[in-house]
């Protein structure tokens, strides 16, 4: 809306126009209301509009700060001055009147506002700025600054300028098997009318919609927890209080609720979940211990254990725990055991005849059966017979007593109640040899030929197990009692199985080339025959020194019936280094008695008679006896005799070359010989068979030219008539060739023209269309200009009004006659001079209008 100010001092208000002036000689700013026309003097002064009044549709308000004093009628209250008076620092709330305009000094806060609609499960909370008393339900009220309360809908809320809106609440829809856990902020009395303390919480269970009160704040919203068949709820008290089901709980008491107690629970406020409950299932080969088990009064019995059989189903009660979990029925066999101790004293009804066990006993129930211990009872462990072979046995012994004792087969052993494995420890060289399974042949390889083996991987020993050891054929075992302190010996073969206070004899032998003491390490004594090479050197009368390598037969000679005899085989506990040491000390003083060249000669005859000496005949004997073990030597061989000494070895090797090049010489002469003869037989076969090769190549020959002149005939007939042939078949394909070019060029030529004439008349027609939408176009264009321009100029005439083309027609010649009244002209014509003027009518028709005018 336009309102007309003409020289900034003659103002046109227009109806609902309000415009603030200030008197500047009084200093009064005055409100001036439309429609009127006001033409200001030089001391006013216009600080404000022209400005619109304010409109406060139906349901809308709007909040004026600094509002007038407003008198008895409701009339503004001006001061001495004539200036109205203002609440400063204050506010008014208007709502639905007339238009109003803003006197000097008020102003609008914010927008006009739409009246606040506060729909049903809705509040809006609401706090008092300054006291005040208001009409609630017929009633009056007073409140205080500070006061919070709920306008709950459905309703429309008309403000007040004394009272903000905190937040707006909105109701908590409690779905099935959900409750709402509440806190009051202060001693208030809830929806329900129960007195509450501040900082009580409680919870609401009622389906449906709630409205939180002034003092009530959410603390949360709980589920239900379904308990099912299978599962309970695990609780505990926070303090004493009476649960929904009408039990007082005492503070830290702890229970379940289960299916039978509620299909859902929501636990209190002073209950706290302490964790779902799986049910406990028995089968029908199942039980438990069951620990601090509930009595009659719901409280655990603490220290009593309980036994539970299936098939059954239970919870566990808080305080409740399995010993052990779940364990099957122990089902025995035929050849199984429970070892059973009594923890305290008890009738045991389980045997016939019934009898009284003591704390600390021992006894066995034995298969078949199934069996389920008291809770007086402990089961020590599971026994099973063990099933023993003629050849196996077990150490068992006595927790009473602590005898020990041999259980050997054939049987199945089942330890008596006050029965035990015993282990058997060896040392570390014989479980060494045991868990290797050494052989024994194996065994004497390395320690008579020093042959090293891959040693087997160890076999764990069973050390409850009977030791046994099977000698071999041939050997003999040593076994010693320390118990007894006696000692037997074991001819192999045979089986020996140690007793629960024996052990082995152990050899340590002497091995390798040349002999080292302690190299072997064997249980078994090999009685032979059997041989052992030894490596020494010997220097001869002339200071020879020679490396002898000799290699002995041996044999025990030992009647296995005598134990006297049998038991002196093991008084030397290393025969081979005895023996071969023995060996060679006799050749080294026979060897210094003599020269190296008879030494040479005659050494197999120097060695045997040292070693085996001469009988009364001057024989060499044939065996070298040792009586302190009975071991006879019955034969030597020289395997090798090499000369330590340089020259001495030059020379021997000197006369071996010799001897072996006129050895080699003769061979070569004889094989010579044989390969000429050879040579001159595979010579003469070989030039017979070449003239037969020579005369089957000649008749196979001459088949070949006969086949090859017939081959040569029929290739020049057939070359002849297929190049006749084809020359024909050519000629035929070049005519129909450039028939068929001739056809296909006239083909192309006529496509070629059908071609370029369609795209010629679709060229014009493209042409044509497009020229045609350009015209339409243009005369749309056209069509469209004018009704905008004819908009244009009638949207600008109804927007300059009837009243202000009026005015601007007539703004013209008013001026006008100021002008002339300045001047002191009664009338004046101003024209350039082109054009023609009646002066004589003009001039009356003019002084006469100004005249009337005037």
């Amino acid at each position: 809306m336009e309102t007309e100010v003409i020289q900034n001092s003659v103002i046109r208000l227009k109806p609902q126009q309000y415009i603030h002036v200030l008197d500047n000689n009084t200093g009064v700013t005055r409100l001036e209301v439309g429609p009127q026309t006001l033409t200001l003097r030089d001391h006013e002064r216009l600080i404000l509009g022209p400005e619109p009044m304010v409109i406060i549709p139906p349901r809308y308000y709007c909040i004026v700060d600094n509002p007038v004093v407003r008198g008895e009628g409701g009339a503004p209250v001006s001061d001495q001055y004539g200036q109205v008076k203002l609440r400063y620092g204050d506010a008014e709330i208007r709502f639905e009147q007339d238009p109003f305009p803003l006197y000097p000094g008020e102003e609008l806060s914010g927008k006009v506002t739409r009246l606040r609609v506060v729909e049903s499960d809705e509040a809006l909370r609401l706090r008092a700025l300054r006291d005040f008393k208001a009409g609630v339900n017929g009633q009056e009220v007073t409140y205080h600054a500070g006061d919070e309360w709920l306008f709950e809908g459905p309703g429309t809320y008309i403000p007040r300028v004394d009272v903000e809106i905190v937040e707006t609440v909105e109701a908590i829809v409690i779905k099935p098997n959900q409750a709402l856990r509440l806190m009051a902020r202060e001693a208030s009395v809830d929806r329900q009318g129960t007195t509450r303390k501040a900082g009580e919480e409680w919870i609401v269970r009622d389906e449906g919609a709630y409205l939180p009160g002034v003092d009530e704040e959410i603390v949360d919203i709980l589920d239900a927890h379904v308990l099912t068949d299978r599962r309970a709820l695990h609780l505990r008290a926070r303090r004493t209080f009476t649960d929904i089901f009408g039990k007082e709980r005492k503070a830290g008491d702890e229970w379940l609720i289960t299916l039978d107690d509620a299909e859902t629970h929501i636990p209190d406020v002073y209950e706290e979940v302490v964790g779902e409950v799986e049910i406990t299932t028995l089968g029908d080969r199942d039980w438990c211990i069951v620990l601090d088990p509930i009595g009659a009064d719901d409280k655990p019995q603490l220290g009593m254990r309980e036994v539970r059989k299936g098939r059954a189903s239970f919870f566990l009660h808080p305080g409740e725990s399995l010993e052990g979990g779940i364990q099957k029925v122990y089902v025995l066999g035929e050849q199984e055991a429970l070892l059973l101790r009594a923890t305290e004293a008890f009738t045991d009804a389980a045997v016939d005849p019934v009898q009284i066990r003591k704390p600390g006993d021992l006894w066995m129930i034995e298969g078949p059966a199934d069996y389920i211990p008291p809770v007086q009872v402990e089961v020590v462990e599971r026994r099973k017979a063990i099933p023993l072979d003629k050849n196996e046995g077990i150490y068992a012994r006595d927790v009473m007593s602590g005898e020990l004792r041999l259980v050997s087969g054939p049987q199945a052993y089942l330890l008596s109640p006050y029965e035990e494995l015993w282990e058997k420890d060896l040392p570390a060289v014989v479980e060494d040899l045991l868990t290797h399974k050494a052989d024994p042949v194996a065994e004497r390889s390395k320690y008579m030929a020093n042959e090293i083996k891959d040693v087997p991987k160890p076999v764990k020993r069973d050390k409850s197990r009977a030791v046994v050891f099977h000698v071999p054929q041939n050997a003999a075992v040593q076994i010693h009692d320390y118990k007894a302190r006696t000692a037997r010996v074991v001819f192999g073969p045979d089986l020996v199985m140690l007793g629960p206070d024996e052990a082995f004899t152990v050899l340590s032998l002497s091995g390798g080339k040349p002999k080292q003491a302690n190299v072997i390490k064997s249980l078994a004594l090999l009685l032979g025959p059997d041989f052992m090479t030894d490596i020494f050197t010997v220097e001869t009368a002339d200071h020879a020194r020679l490396q002898l390598q000799l290699s002995y037969n041996w044999y025990f000679d030992v009647d296995k019936d005598d134990l006297e005899t049998a038991a002196r085989l093991f008084q030397v506990p290393d025969f081979v280094g005895d023996a071969c040491k023995a060996v060679a000390s006799r050749v080294r003083g026979a060897v210094a008695g003599s020269r190296f060249e008879e030494f040479h000669r005659n050494s197999a005859k120097i060695i045997r008679t040292a070693v085996f000496g001469m009988d009364e005949k001057g024989h060499v004997r044939d065996e070298f006896r040792f009586t302190t073990n009975h071991l006879v030597i019955t034969n030597i061989d020289i395997q090798s005799v090499e000369p330590i000494d340089e020259e001495t070895l030059k020379s021997l090797q000197k006369s071996v070359q010799i001897a072996i090049k006129i050895t080699t010489d003769a061979q070569e002469a004889a094989a010579r010989h044989d390969a000429e003869r050879i040579e001159q037989e595979a010579r003469a076969r070989l030039e017979r068979q070449a003239i037969v090769d020579k005369s089957a190549s000649e008749v196979e020959r001459k088949k070949l030219i006969e086949l090859e002149a017939e081959n040569a005939a029929l290739e020049a007939t057939g070359e002849a008539t297929a190049e006749a042939r084809a020359r024909a078949e050519a000629e035929r394909i070049k005519g129909e060739a450039a028939v068929t070019l001739a056809r296909q060029q006239a083909d192309a030529l006529r496509i070629q023209q059908e071609t370029e004439l369609a795209m010629l008349r679709a060229r014009q027609e493209a042409e044509l269309a497009h020229q045609e939408t350009l015209n339409e176009l243009e005369i749309a264009k056209a069509e469209r200009m004018a009704e905008i321009t004819a908009g244009e100029f009638k949207a600008r005439i109804d927007a300059i009004g009837a009243d202000t083309l009026q005015a601007i027609a007539q703004a013209g010649p008013e001026l006008q006659a100021r002008l002339l009244q300045g001047l002191g002209l009664q009338s004046v014509l101003i024209t350039d001079g082109n054009s023609p003027i009646n002066l004589f009518s003009t001039a009356n028709g003019l002084l006469g209008n100004l005249s009337e005018n005037r």
